[in-house]
């Protein structure tokens, strides 16, 4: 086979949609994995549904997830311009529409959007319509009367209606349909744009694209692609449909659910390598069931032979599991820049917000999770004196209270507030006693953090805190449990 050449093909319609991420994705992995080529093509021939900055969004999403394209419109490989509304410019889309009317493959249609309107139907609840090839009936000097007289007509695409057309996927195998199903689909629209399918087949042709990669919503129009390709005599790529992306109730994955597109993940606190290492396992499974790759490992093991025919669920809880794997790999320098933000959201106070940063590193799944494992460090949080009975420590409101009545002092005495210190103090506590040191620990960290679960231990705690805020909140403990009994 001649050099693997691979494309994404997104049209400027918004932010960047999970299904489209993975289309990406796929071929860029294909591409690379054969050592081939990645082109960007912006298809923004639907002016109705282009959307301001979203080219940019394109740009920046490549950036983000590392999918850099090895041609395009800023990249010119010698087979641009990379945008169709630039290619439309050329005449290039009607210039091979009127190649397809010489060969009888496809016809100039005039009728108007009422007739057009009169060959709906009603099927199971749907409104459908099939052309009835009216206008490949009309004779050459009526056509040329018609485009004399300025009349609107798009350009069909003149498919039979006996016999069958089959074609092969490299995931679903061999398709065949009745060519009865082949309505005769628009190439060239009344305002002369070319329609999504009939631009997508002849770009891919003159960009030399091997594999097209694509959802499996178009495994259905696949028939008419292909016929086009034949008409043309061009050879037929190798097509490599996606299987459907879900979210966990097995409903399509749509904006409603908030999680959609890659930029909401990005503002969920995600990070990007982690969002395009889930993103791979929907619909893709490695060799040896691995789950965490980097993007040169995946280009490396990426078989897309391997890809599923199967709906992939969009699981949640496995995309901040992973992600968090991806935190608890993460560099600190890295992690605390990303973290600071969080942060300094919730703590307002002179606190060594590092040591804090280091508490939450291994305990997130996504960014905004910090804040509720650091906000009792702003301010002691309201809490139920029942808290100091824990049956596992043989702690109760007793002997919480003599622990933090006799450590007090103790405390009050201590000028080094660094952990290893106030762990050497409590520990002396633990010995001089007799009792476990969950037994010690467990009252003074309640007492210093109203809170059940911390990202960290008493003495650590305490060390952020500093000496007066600790005994502040030892203090209180005290009154709380006293005034319990």
């Amino acid at each position: 086979m001649s050099r693997v050449r691979t494309r994404y093909a997104p049209s400027p319609t918004g932010r960047m949609h999970v299904g489209n991420l993975r289309t990406a994705l796929y071929a860029y992995l294909i591409a690379k994995h054969e050592g081939g080529d990645f082109l960007l093509r912006i298809e923004d021939t639907d002016q109705e549904r282009y959307v301001e900055g979203a080219v940019e969004i394109i740009y920046q999403t490549l950036k983000d997830t590392g999918l850099i394209h090895d041609e395009g419109p800023d990249k010119d490989g010698g087979v641009g311009p990379y945008v169709q509304s630039e290619r439309q410019a050329s005449g290039i889309y009607l210039e091979y529409a009127k190649k397809l009317i010489d060969k009888g493959e496809a016809y100039y249609c005039f009728c108007t959007p009422e007739r057009l309107a009169s060959l709906k139907e009603t099927v199971g609840g749907e409104e459908i319509m099939a052309y009835d090839k009216h206008c490949l009936g009309l004779s050459q000097e009526e056509i040329r009367a018609n485009l004399e007289a300025g009349l609107p007509y798009v350009i069909r695409q003149n498919n039979p209606t006996t016999g069958t057309t089959t074609f092969n996927d490299e995931i679903y195998g061999d398709i065949t349909v009745d060519n009865s199903e082949l309505d005769d689909m628009v190439l060239i629209k009344s305002d002369g744009y070319p329609t999504y399918n009939f631009a997508n087949v002849v770009d891919d042709h003159l960009m030399g694209i091997t594999h097209v990669v694509r959802g499996n919503e178009y495994l259905s129009s696949s028939p008419k692609y292909n016929r086009l390709y034949q008409a043309f005599g061009w050879e037929v790529p190798v097509y490599v449909h996606c299987p459907l992306i879900t979210d966990e109730q097995h409903h399509k994955l749509s904006k409603r659910s908030g999680h959609s597109s890659f930029e909401d993940l990005l503002e969920q606190g995600f990070l990007s390598e982690a969002v395009v290492n889930y993103v791979a396992l929907l619909g893709w499974s490695p060799e040896d069931n691995r789950e965490i790759f980097s993007l040169e490992e995946m280009v490396k093991e990426f078989d897309y032979h391997r890809m599923s025919k199967s709906p992939a669920v969009f699981d949640m809880t496995k995309l901040k599991w992973m992600n968090g794997e991806y935190i608890k790999a993460m560099d600190f320098e890295k992690f605390y820049g990303m973290a600071e933000p969080y942060i300094r959201s919730v703590i307002k106070k002179d606190l060594d917000l590092r040591k804090i940063a280091a508490m939450v590193k291994t305990r997130i799944e996504v960014f905004p999770d910090i804040a509720a494992h650091i906000d009792f460090f702003e301010e002691l949080p309201e809490y139920d004196a029942a808290m100091y009975t824990h049956k596992k420590m043989k702690t109760n409101s007793e002997t919480s209270l003599k622990v933090l009545t006799d450590l007090l002092p103790v405390l009050e005495a201590q000028e080094d507030y660094s952990n290893d210190a106030l762990y050497a103090v409590l520990s002396r506590y633990v010995e001089e006693n007799g009792v476990k040191t969950g037994y010690v620990m467990w009252p003074i960290r309640t007492a210093v953090s109203g809170r059940q679960m911390t990202p960290a231990g008493a003495t650590e705690i305490m060390e952020v805190l500093g000496k007066e805020e600790s005994l502040s909140r030892l203090r209180a403990g005290i009154k709380k449990i006293s005034d319990g009994i």
